[in-house]
């Protein structure tokens, strides 16, 4: 195989034509194969093959940086680079499913979020240019919606404004983000795909008035003179060049030859230029081809013949979402959803089909999605914006002064709250209870299960004067976790033996954890500790009637799949303190740092997020103070 005999760029430069071909095809079959055992993102990666070969060819990493946005497009950059070993694909210890700094110096941007690559490689031309490295070249990849995303267009207006700085923009344009790309850029692209192209044009008129006699040149200068107006009527890509950006395209995505002559074009170039490639999501691969839903995205564990799944899951927190949404939306005409080219991940395709005049789709643009439903809201609609909960990071500014300052009715769905495992750093949601702490007004729900979901689902839309948020954990919902009683607007899971007069512990349980505390509880119980576990439901803002009920117990503990840094456990603290409740208190959650790929019960045991852990610590925080209480108070524990 010649795949195994590429150990780094450079042995690129050996093959012929006819073996890039063979090697595409080989890695093509690799990526199915591999992915079909340990489940990644397939289609995307069908896709880049001969863009990526064409690339390393072209571009001397990682002297010259290539850049990938989104990072799940870079497992054939992966195996161009050394990185063969697949069987362990975004499991504890094997390789990232995005670039990783820590797998070779040919990965720069670790980060997944969309549209942030032009940033990057403006900052890095500018370094080259201020260090005087004119022999190193940048080229950004740019794709599957990216350049939906408001940064990428911020980045486009800093580059352009330096027309002597050289930097290659590779535009992979598949249609697709997740599935189709929507908006005015799509339309635009779309156009310049179906056009036959002015370079081309203009080369045969040229030719052509040139062995014109008399009229032929002075005609041909006057076409050329206005060729902006031709352009913008045989292929309308003024828009890059009136940003001052040279374009190179449409070029075929998976002619390696074709894409060779345009990289190579553009490195020699002097200034910013936009090298457009249209490619096939899913390329070579017939079932991911043929589905129309998003290619095959992201797959878990399929059988490589068919595509289909090797196992069926039991419902997920997003077929619940999914489900509440469209009996919702029966009810309510109100009712409208909002995705950041996230239809089917985030669960709105069912609303979407059932009711299609009340979907949105703002692309890869979270910040222009919580402002659009601020407007939304303003307009008597109560719109419903659900996006992963790493991603609502990029709007909290929309968040706090578009919908909270004007007490617009918005709820937001947070799909892949905390612990999400596989995808690494950049895609676990552990920092929206902390980050929405802050926010005058707004409500947030954590549901601990699919009953739970649906209730404060309904709670959430009927508020009108303020954002609310539910947010949910990623993979298959638990079984129902029953209340015993209600204290105020908390749900008690536990209560202790009537005969306790005090009991030692509150146990205050986060969403999705409750059955962890419900064995905290078990745990401590066998050591004779007695503990009440309540659910919040709502965590923001905290009950009043949990002061009241934790100055009845000897120590609270919050346990929450959040950062513990300004997260739910520090909200109550601070409850406590306003309330002049002089309790110690033990928060768990996630530490403050950013955690490696691995399953979410490897990263859980990891970061000690697991009941025997948890039982451990506060066993031995009982001890300690019942070994104070005679001769000293208790002194608070954080």
């Amino acid at each position: 195989m010649l795949l195994t005999r590429i150990k780094g760029p450079r042995d690129l430069d050996r093959l012929s034509q006819e073996e890039l071909d063979q090697l595409a095809a080989e890695i093509r079959s690799f990526l199915v194969d591999a992915v079909s055992k340990t489940g990644g993102h397939l289609g995307p990666n069908l896709g880049v093959v001969e863009l990526t070969i064409a690339l390393h060819r072209v571009f001397d990493s990682p002297k010259d940086k290539v850049l990938f946005d989104t990072g799940h497009q870079a497992y054939v950059h992966k195996l161009l680079t050394g990185r063969q070993d697949f069987g362990n694909l975004r499991a504890k210890g094997g390789l990232s499913g995005y670039p990783s700094r820590a797998e070779s110096e040919h990965d720069v941007i670790e980060n997944s979020h969309a549209s942030t690559v032009l940033g990057w490689a403006d900052g890095i031309a500018k370094a080259n240019e201020v260090l005087g490295r004119e022999d190193h070249h940048v080229a950004a990849v740019i794709g599957d919606g990216a350049l939906t995303g408001g940064m990428a267009w911020e980045a486009l207006n800093n580059i352009a404004a330096a027309k002597d700085r050289p930097l290659v923009i590779v535009v992979n344009d598949n249609e697709r983000s997740y599935g189709p790309t929507i908006g005015g850029l799509a339309n635009h692209l779309a156009t310049l795909r179906t056009t036959d192209g002015y370079e081309r044009f203009l080369a045969r008129g040229k030719d052509l008035l040139e062995r014109t006699p008399v009229v032929g040149k002075p005609l041909y200068e006057t076409l050329h003179g206005a060729k902006k107006g031709l352009k913008d009527f045989i292929a309308p890509q003024g828009m890059f060049e009136d940003l001052g950006l040279k374009y190179i395209g449409p070029i075929d995505g998976h002619d390696i030859e074709a894409l060779e002559s345009a990289l190579q074009r553009a490195k020699r170039f002097s200034g910013p230029v936009i090298v457009h490639c249209l490619t096939q999501k899913g390329r070579g691969y017939e079932p991911a081809v043929q589905d129309e839903a998003d290619r095959f995205h992201a797959v878990g564990v399929i059988h490589p013949d068919t595509g289909l799944p090797v196992s069926t899951d039991a419902a997920s927190w997003t077929s619940v979402f999914a489900d509440e949404m469209v009996k919702l939306g029966k009810e309510r005409q109100d009712i409208v959803a909002i995705t950041a080219a996230m239809l089917q991940p985030v669960g709105l395709k069912k609303f979407a089909d059932a009711y299609p005049d009340r979907i949105f789709d703002v692309g890869i643009a979270e910040q222009h999605g919580a402002t659009s439903a601020a407007g939304l809201a303003t307009g008597g609609a109560h719109p419903v914006f659900a996006v992963y909960a790493t991603f609502l990071n990029r709007a909290f500014d929309q968040v706090l002064m578009d919908v909270a300052l004007h007490k617009c009715g918005v709820t937001f769905v947070l799909d892949r709250a905390g612990v999400t495992g596989t995808d690494g750093a950049s895609h676990n949601g552990m920092w929206d209870m902390s980050i929405l702490q802050v926010v005058p007004g707004l409500r947030l729900a954590a549901p601990r299960d699919a009953e739970q979901l649906r209730a404060q689902l309904n709670e959430a839309v009927l508020v009108k004067d303020a954002p609310t948020v539910v947010r949910f954990s990623k993979g298959v919902v638990g079984p129902a976790v029953p209340a015993v009683g209600r204290i105020g607007g908390m749900d008690v899971l536990r209560a202790p033996a009537p005969e306790v007069t005090r009991p030692d512990v509150l146990l205050v349980s986060v969403g999705a954890l409750a059955p962890m505390c419900l064995d905290i509880a078990d745990l401590l119980d066998k050591q004779g500790i007695s503990a009440t576990v309540v659910d919040p439901r709502w965590v923001k803002p905290v009950d009043e009637a949990l002061a009241p009920l934790a100055d009845r117990h000897r120590v609270v503990v919050t346990v929450e799949d959040n950062s513990r840094a300004g997260g739910v456990g520090s909200a109550v603290a601070q409850a406590l303190r306003d309330a002049g409740v002089d309790v110690p208190l033990r928060d768990f959650g996630i530490p403050q740092r950013f955690l490696d790929h691995a399953t979410r019960k490897e990263v859980m045991a990891e970061i000690g997020l697991t009941a025997p852990d948890i039982a451990r610590q506060v066993t031995g925080l009982v001890a300690k103070l019942d070994g104070r209480y005679d001769s000293e108070p208790a002194a608070a524990v954080d």
